[in-house]
């Protein structure tokens, strides 16, 4: 059931808006400004949720998006060190580092290879393990958030209202970045 309006306060967008329109170049649309602030700020918001979930399972929201792509890979659960930077964007020194950590924490483990270049990594039963409570515990996490906001008609509305707009961005610049692919440093 969707909150009443006066259970929480004014957002800080709201809070700060018509300030920051007397400082903006004349012709701000403040609807659009607001808009445009509060999906930033609801988008850095969730990376927070993903940041104490994966502090709580002892892994980096890095590592989380590297057993994601490998999860998301299907049985057997692998690709190559290639493969994996190409999904997550990272380096190859970034990815060995990652590789190397995930499995010293026994997450990951080398794959036979039909050749002696590139040798897959796969996830190990403890990998897929912790990625499936990881997961849960995301999802648990946002549907309260949601819940706590809206009800299950406003739910709809919002993802009819949204995309649209992400269809239009996307039109315009291309696909919009995996939510698995984590910001540089994570």
């Amino acid at each position: 059931m969707a909150a009443e309006q006066d259970e929480f306060p004014p957002d800080s967008v709201g809070a700060e808006l018509a300030e920051w329109i007397e400082q903006m170049s004349p012709g701000v649309d403040p609807g659009v400004e607001a808009a445009r602030q509060r999906i930033g700020r609801i988008a850095r918001q969730f990376e927070r949720v993903l940041e104490r979930v994966a502090d709580r399972q002892g892994v980096t929201v890095g590592d989380w998006a590297a057993l994601s792509v490998l999860q998301r890979s299907g049985p057997p659960y692998e690709r190559t060190p290639t493969q994996l930077a190409d999904a997550l964007g990272l380096t190859p020194g970034t990815i060995s580092v990652r590789i190397d950590r995930l499995a010293r924490a026994g997450l990951v483990e080398p794959a036979p290879a039909a050749d002696g270049r590139s040798r897959p990594i796969r996830l190990t039963p403890e990998g897929r393990r912790l990625w499936s409570d990881a997961t849960a515990q995301r999802t648990i996490e946002e549907r309260r958030l949601f819940e706590a906001a809206l009800d299950g008609e406003e739910l709809d509305r919002l993802n009819a209202l949204l995309g649209p707009l992400l269809a239009r961005l996307e039109a315009e610049f291309g696909p919009a970045r995996r939510h698995d692919r984590p910001r540089p440093g994570s």
